[in-house]
């Protein structure tokens, strides 16, 4: 069994990378060997402090003897880089949303099963502690049988590529029902089978993609869910999104807000209130997860199944919206009634 674990990056296009960087050169069993990003302004600093080796061109990078990547880039480049890794023999930590569409995904999927490598999808709120206990809890039985989930990802507006819908895939709908809509499939054991969605520009009338959105979903087990996805923060929202999820079951209700292990702090000299979370850092988690289960040969925690059952809700979304109605899922595909 290796103890060591070489990782690579590709691409640090998305913010995530930089704090998966940190939870990587945190673990005593990985050594980070290589960073590739073909903008070399966005991991200059990071190059240069910590003394990584830097390629320009991330098919170079393969050609070493890593073990492992961690791809960081715009939605629309995961399908290419995970083929490339699962082909060069390097297991994958892709950053959500695992794909853009459904075909690309499920190839990632058969592509890394094909070549013996292991495909992860970045969904770290499953490794908050919030989330955890009320899985416990659930998994207990504490509330019963789950009948309904209504869920929140209510964010700021990342500007950038996220809103080019060439290299995002899709506005807020998508950006922001993956994270809990994983949730949602993991806390009740079955998988979406109808969505109906809303999707909308209602925030900045000058954007290509949707920044508003709510999704309602049917899953096979009867049990019903919604979520409300949006940038409709401002500027100042101190995360990326607000997870929160109301489970109701049919003895008790249990509620998770995501990201309340936290610090206010009003200032007066800088005229603002502002916060400091002080929980469990997820991102360090999540890493470690997908270390810890390479290094031991074992199934990863969150698969590349996950991340194409939660984004095929989302891209059914949007044909839901473009119907008018709702829109079935059979086989983690997409099918219009």
């Amino acid at each position: 069994m290796k103890t060591t674990l070489k990782v690579g990056f590709i691409s640090f296009a998305h913010g995530h990378a930089f704090s998966y960087l940190e939870g990587m050169r945190k673990h005593p069993q990985v050594q980070v060997v290589g960073i590739a990003d073909e903008v070399k302004s966005r991991v200059e600093h990071v190059v240069d402090q910590y003394d990584i080796p830097y390629y320009e061109d991330y098919k170079e990078l393969l050609l070493t003897d890593i073990d492992a990547v961690v791809i960081c880039s715009e939605n629309a480049y995961h399908y290419e880089m995970t083929l490339a890794a699962a082909e060069a023999g390097k297991h994958v930590l892709c950053e959500k949303p695992l794909g853009i569409s459904v075909p690309e995904m499920e190839e990632m999927i058969q592509v890394c099963q094909d070549k013996g490598v292991q495909l992860m999808t970045a969904f770290p709120c499953r490794s908050l502690m919030s989330v955890i206990r009320a899985k416990e809890a659930v998994e207990r039985g504490e509330i019963g049988e789950i009948i309904a989930i209504k869920g929140t990802n209510r964010g700021s507006n990342p500007g950038g590529w996220f809103v080019d819908p060439s290299l995002s895939g899709g506005g807020a709908l998508l950006d922001h029902t993956v994270h809990v809509m994983d949730l949602m499939h993991w806390f009740t054991k079955s998988q979406v089978r109808e969505v109906y969605a809303y999707a909308a520009t209602r925030f900045n009338e000058e954007l290509q993609v949707d920044d508003a959105g709510m999704i309602h979903v049917k899953f096979e087990n009867g049990v019903f869910g919604v979520l409300d996805t949006s940038w409709s923060r401002p500027k100042s929202f101190p995360t990326w999104g607000d997870v929160t999820m109301e489970i109701i079951g049919t003895k008790g209700v249990v509620h998770v807000d995501a990201f309340a292990q936290k610090n206010e702090i009003f200032s007066d000299e800088d005229g603002k209130g502002s916060w400091e979370f002080w929980g469990d850092n997820m991102d360090n988690m999540m890493v470690a997860s997908f270390v810890d289960a390479i290094l031991a040969g074992k199934p990863v925690p969150i698969t590349g199944e996950d991340g194409l059952r939660a984004a095929s809700v989302a891209l059914a979304g949007y044909r839901s919206r473009e119907a008018k109605q709702p829109v079935a899922l059979y086989a983690d595909r997409a099918v219009q009634r």
